[in-house]
């Protein structure tokens, strides 16, 4: 058995809602958190911008509604990439960097999901996953100035699809302030990864997974990352959880979905979170207190 915060990505709630009905929404869907998004769009990288006065509102909403963000997407990286070729791009990516930390800070934000792109839209080579380890090196050490988590995600992406490369990339950068955050729909959808060996080798890298399903890849077919319904993917969830289990493994989980502008959004949220809390009740999980923050 083992004891488990269960949170919700930002964008599988309806859109529309304010931040105090955000909140309080998560707390009746039955979820210990919302994991904040700070995606490639205009509109969610102007977060990065908050005022003083912004960021001490959204605490207030959050602590008024007894409510916590314990991490934060980092997805923006894929428009403006570390590894990136042009110097202006990758400057831009260390100045998304910086102020995500300090937003982080500010709202007690503890983990930072890094995106594990060298680059997303161009080509990869030789020189672009240089480039995004000599800038991986400079974000954590500001991470690590603020003590804030940074956790890289395995992705839709050949370049980092699985912990075992997360880890090659934690003996290059020696820092507690690095982790992983393996996405088991992601791991899964890789025909060379073995996802139990890939959880077993490395559960000591692991401070958050996320729960999504997916469709694999294969020589015809480049493979379905978003949008696939739970239990109609590839994912072995109970197996993965199982796994997990047996690990001993006590970090967040998040269920990440992207129903937040359909007109069901909420109970389909609903629907992924009786799906998962079977699972859970099959293999051991107890769900953290709700009530508790």
């Amino acid at each position: 058995m083992t004891i488990n915060p269960v949170g919700i990505y930002e964008k599988a709630l309806p859109s529309s809602l304010t931040w105090e009905d955000k909140f309080n929404l998560v707390h009746q869907l039955g979820f210990n958190f919302l994991e904040f998004s700070i995606d490639e769009s205009d509109e969610r990288l102007a977060r990065l911008d908050w005022s003083e006065e912004k960021r001490a509102n959204f605490r207030k909403i959050m602590w008024n509604t007894h409510s916590r963000i314990n991490t934060l997407m980092l997805s923006g990286h894929r428009r403006f990439p570390l590894g990136a070729y042009d110097k202006d791009t990758r400057i831009k990516s260390l100045e998304i960097m910086k102020k995500a930390i300090d937003l982080a800070a500010d709202l007690g934000i503890r983990n930072i999901q890094l995106a594990g792109y060298d680059v997303y839209y161009d080509h990869k080579s030789v020189e672009s996953r240089e480039l995004f380890v000599e800038n991986l090196k400079k974000c954590v050490q500001m991470a690590a100035d603020k003590l804030v988590m940074l956790s890289i995600e395995t992705m839709d992406d050949p370049f980092i699809n699985s912990l075992s490369k997360i880890a090659h990339y934690k003996k290059i950068i020696r820092s507690p302030w690095l982790q992983g955050y393996p996405d088991l729909g992601n791991i899964s959808a890789w025909p060379e990864n073995n996802v139990a060996e890939d959880l077993e080798n490395n559960i000591e890298d692991v401070v958050a997974v996320h729960l999504k399903d997916t469709k694999a890849v294969t020589p015809s077919f480049k493979g379905q990352f978003k949008n696939v319904p739970f239990g109609k993917g590839c994912v072995d969830f109970e197996g993965c959880l199982r796994t997990l289990v047996r690990l001993g493994y006590s970090g967040s989980y998040t269920i990440e979905m992207w129903s937040g502008n359909n007109k069901n959004s909420i109970s389909e949220i609903k629907s992924a979170k009786a799906f998962f809390d079977n699972l859970f009740n099959k293999v051991g999980i107890q769900q953290a207190d709700v009530n508790e923050w």
